[in-house]
C-alpha cells in the first residue's frame, strides 16, 4: 500500500502540471499579475488541503499507514511537520526566484516563454529533489552524524547568502551551459517556443535550452541547501518529499 500511495502522489503532482501547461496554458503567452495571484492562491490552498490529509493519514492509521513506520507520530504530529516543512523550503525557494528572474532577464526570454520554461524546470526539480530526498533518507537511517554535516551544508549557505552577490551573474560560464554550447551551435534569435531549430545546415537549440539548463541547475544547487533544511524538521522521508514537491 506505501508504494501505492507514493505513486499516487507523484501521479497527482505530473497530472496537475501537465494540466497547467496542456489546458490552461497551451498557448504561449505572457501571464497576468492577477492570474499570477489567482494561481498562487490555488496552489497553497491544495497544499494546505494536503496538510488536512496529511493529518488524518497519521491520526486515523489510513491504509495502516503508521504500522509500516518505525517512527510514529500523531496526526498533530504529522500536520505541523509537513506545514513547518512546507513554510521553509517555500521561504527558501525566494533566492531561487530572484535567481531564475536574473536568468531571464540575461537571456531575454520573452514574457510568453517564461512559462514554459518554468513548467519544465518544475519537472526536473521533481525528479532531482525526489533522488536526493531518496538519498539522504538513506544516509541518517544507516548513519546519524550525517545530520552533523546536514548542519554544516546549512551553516555554508547562510554565511554564502550573506556574502555572494546576484548582480554579476554571468550565465555563460556556468560548466552546463559551455556543455551545451560545445554540443550544439545556439541561435542569436528565439523561434518561438522551439527549443530546437536549424543554424546554417546544422541542428541547434535556441537561447530557451540554455535558460532551461541554467535553471535546472540552479534547482540543484539550492536543493543542496534546501533538502538538509527540512531533515531537520522531520527525518519521515514521506513529509520530507511531500512539503518539498508540494512548496
Amino acid at each position: 500500500m506505501t508504494i501505492f500511495l507514493w505513486i499516487g502522489f507523484v501521479v497527482f503532482v505530473f497530472a496537475m502540471v501537465m494540466l497547467d501547461l496542456g489546458v490552461f496554458h497551451r498557448k504561449a503567452r505572457a501571464v497576468s499579475i492577477g492570474e499570477a495571484f489567482a494561481w498562487t492562491f490555488v496552489w497553497v490552498a491544495m497544499a494546505l488541503v494536503f496538510n488536512v490529509f496529511v493529518y488524518f493519514l497519521y491520526a486515523e492509521n489510513w491504509f495502516g499507514w503508521t504500522d509500516l513506520h518505525s517512527h510514529q507520530l500523531t496526526g498533530a504530529q504529522a500536520a505541523i511537520q509537513f506545514f513547518t516543512g512546507y513554510v521553509i523550503e517555500k521561504s527558501l525557494s525566494l533566492d531561487n526566484i530572484f535567481v531564475i528572474a536574473m536568468i531571464f532577464a540575461y537571456f531575454s526570454v520573452p514574457l510568453s516563454e517564461q512559462h514554459r520554461v518554468l513548467f519544465w524546470g518544475i519537472l526536473g526539480a521533481v525528479v532531482l529533489r525526489g533522488v536526493m530526498i531518496a538519498m539522504g533518507a538513506v544516509l541518517i537511517e544507516r548513519f546519524d552524524w550525517i545530520i552533523y554535516v546536514f548542519g554544516g551544508f546549512l551553516i555554508l549557505s547562510a554565511v554564502k547568502m550573506l556574502v555572494m552577490r546576484h548582480d554579476n551573474l554571468d550565465p555563460n560560464k556556468n560548466p552546463l551551459v559551455r556543455l551545451t554550447r560545445r554540443f550544439y551551435p545556439v541561435t542569436d534569435e528565439f523561434v518561438g517556443s522551439r527549443v530546437f531549430t536549424t543554424l546554417d545546415g546544422r541542428k541547434a537549440v535556441t537561447p530557451l535550452v540554455l535558460a532551461l539548463v541554467l535553471v535546472e541547475s540552479s534547482d540543484g544547487i539550492f536543493a543542496v541547501e534546501s533538502i538538509p533544511a527540512i531533515f531537520a524538521i522531520t527525518p519521515d522521508p514521506v513529509l520530507v518529499f511531500t512539503s518539498n514537491v508540494v512548496a
